[in-house]
């Protein structure tokens, strides 16, 4: 099995990297060695000589041992910002194809990566690029993070139509279930099953699901 899942949110902080440290635990309890990966990334803190991702740190914490945090994480800016502006910002470009580099050497030593992207779907890489026209070009199935609250049957169904109109597959979508809760997150969520066409999984359901489950989100 050599898979790699893009794990997409409906927006920042939708849950992305809590969801794809869950999967990346539920696959080493199957015994399946998996890495996470985060192609670019925004608002890091200085760490030794470089800069460190709070999202890269968390997916090397949940990875099968053995890569780097500059493995994991190739493109990385300071700002707090999306990730084209904070590379505008540092006299930089983003440079999708180092990206690629970087995810096959991840590939040839795990059968498994779950990428994590960065913002949402739409999130431009530079001037003629989109993260989500990136990842169709690399055939990944997309799971969806949805940060259950107001506003996010419309954000959920925009970004839905936006992965499928790109080509890509929606394998399936997680309802994220952050603090506060709303009254109405079942009736939300019952709205959202009957109109994304893809299977919902819970984050429980994650670290939970059998090997098979987890496979079916590959299409294996």
């Amino acid at each position: 099995m050599r898979h790699t899942l893009f794990v997409t949110g409906t927006d920042t902080d939708a849950g992305k990297t809590v969801v794809s440290c869950a999967l990346l635990r539920a696959l080493a309890a199957q015994g399946i060695a998996a890495c996470g990966f985060k192609p670019v990334a925004s608002g890091a803190e200085p760490q030794g000589a470089g800069l460190a991702s709070a999202d890269a740190l968390a997916l090397r914490a949940a990875s099968a041992p053995g890569a780097t945090l500059d493995e994991i994480n190739p493109i990385c800016f300071a700002p707090a910002i999306a990730p084209h502006l904070a590379a505008a910002a540092a006299g930089q470009s983003i440079d999708p194809a180092r990206m690629k580099r970087a995810h096959a050497v991840l590939a040839v030593r795990y059968p498994v990566i779950v990428a994590e992207g960065a913002g949402g779907w739409l999130t431009p890489l530079g001037d003629s690029l989109l993260l989500g026209d990136w990842v169709a070009q690399q055939g990944w199935p997309v799971l969806l993070v949805v940060r259950i609250r107001l506003g996010c049957l419309n954000h959920a169904l925009l970004t839905a139509e936006a992965i499928q109109s790109r080509g890509a597959r929606l394998a399936g979508w997680v309802a994220n279930l952050a603090p506060p809760p709303s009254e109405q997150a079942q009736a939300m969520i019952n709205s959202l099953s009957a109109r994304l066409g893809a299977p919902l999984w819970t984050q429980q359901g994650l670290a939970d699901a059998p090997a098979a489950a987890i496979r079916s989100l590959f299409g294996r």
